[in-house]
């Protein structure tokens, strides 16, 4: 299928431009990494521990994965434009909760409540999916995830820079700024691009079963919830591993951090120009095989002494180009298999990947103690790129059956 109309920018009688989807979607990013730098400061702030407030990437992660859940049937019944809307309002709100919290608890609530953004994230992909076929989804999502890809590059920097000169509080403000106006563009341009199937919130989760009886639904949801794991895992152990393992101020950690979304553009623009010709799932595969490979070679390293904040953080540029391939074309897969439930299972698969997310950032959050070092983030990262090429591999090796 190709885009029934021409796509006019500004214009919400057509599909939203490109440019649209990729600014909505970097919103879900911004939101979820740029205060990462200032975790230890904001610890000192609250009068907490560390792991008290590394739950705000965790939680953060964990209702993003339930919201996921309702979104996608949602907006299949009601369409993608009114849920997009509701969702970035919301997420305004919240924000201004974070910014004004008298305690960790409470700010703890709002940062939950900011996983509202979950709207953005879930229906870019599948208004991408909505217009194309799935080789070709995978491409275009390869590309809005590619521009995406400069927001976790450059807001761990940003946030540490505006941390250091403002406080913690300005990473919330931008957030509500950008936020407010990403509302502005997706009113303005952000056409419908489903045909709504009229049917209750509670037929469309029953339609849930369809899903989740179809093994390769699984197999390309475990591939991409496995793979991007490992960055959800990083995301929750990298901060403690450069603050306190190698003594990084917020502005160093924050131009560190950024390491694996050079490695993501990458793999995204790879995605983007070979998808449709060399197909999904060799894609998910060499993805998977490269998050393997770059941890392993950062185990190697740091086993024989010659570990480092540059060794620890520049092999993680394989994280990031590994999950520019697993990503696009596992989600590409898992929104192909009923095509005419693609909200349903760009929710429910985004649901799985953020819920293993969140377990994985609280588990790497647990296990990084004094004394650790950064090895105890490493078993899990390379778990976890494991179990991804186990699941692409079963993936390949049920449709091989299937054409038999």
């Amino acid at each position: 299928m190709t885009v029934p109309r021409p796509v006019r920018f500004l214009d919400r009688r057509t599909p939203p431009h490109v440019a649209t989807l990729v600014l909505l979607t970097g919103m879900s990013a911004l939101s979820m990494n740029i205060f990462l730098p200032s975790l230890p400061g904001m610890t000192a702030y609250f009068h907490t521990e560390y792991s008290v407030m590394q739950l705000s990437v965790a939680l953060f992660l964990l209702f993003n994965a339930i919201l996921q859940i309702g979104i996608g049937p949602i907006s299949d019944s009601r369409g993608r434009r009114p849920v997009i809307l509701w969702g970035i309002a919301l997420f305004l709100l919240a924000t201004l909760g974070c910014i004004y919290a008298p305690t960790a608890e409470l700010f703890l609530v709002a940062r939950m409540c900011q996983a509202v953004i979950a709207v953005a994230m879930v229906l870019t992909r599948a208004a991408v999916r909505d217009l194309y076929t799935q080789d070709k989804a995978a491409s275009m999502i390869g590309y809005v995830t590619m521009g995406m890809a400069v927001v976790p590059m450059a807001s761990p920097a940003v946030g540490g820079l505006l941390d250091g000169i403002f406080g913690w509080q300005a990473n919330f403000w931008l957030l509500f700024i950008f936020g407010a106006m990403s509302l502005a563009l997706a009113y303005f341009d952000f056409g419908e691009t489903a045909v709504r199937s009229g049917k209750s919130l509670g037929a469309q989760v029953r339609d849930y079963p369809e899903l989740l009886r179809s093994p390769r639904f699984w197999g390309y949801t475990l591939a991409a919830a496995f793979s991007s794991g490992s960055f959800y895992a990083y995301l929750g152990g990298a901060p403690y591993v450069g603050t306190v393992v190698y003594g990084m101020n917020p502005t160093e950690l924050g131009v560190y951090f950024g390491a694996p979304a050079i490695g993501y553009f990458t793999g995204n623009f790879i995605t983007a120009r070979l998808a449709a010709r060399v197909g999904v799932n060799r894609m998910v595969l060499a993805g998977g095989l490269l998050i393997f490979f770059g941890v392993g070679l950062s185990m190697i390293v740091m086993t024989l002494g010659y570990g480092s904040a540059e060794t620890f953080f520049g092999f993680m540029v394989f994280i990031g180009v590994g999950n520019g391939l697993t990503i696009a074309n596992g989600t590409a897969g898992a929104l192909s298999v009923r095509p005419h439930l693609a909200g349903t299972a760009s929710g429910l698969s985004g649901a799985i990947m953020l819920g293993g997310g969140a377990g994985l950032s609280a588990l790497a959050g647990l296990l990084l103690t004094p004394g650790s070092g950064a090895m105890p983030l490493l078993w899990i990262m390379i778990i976890t790129a494991a179990a991804s090429v186990v699941s692409i591999v079963l993936v390949m090796r049920r449709e091989k059956r299937l054409r038999l």
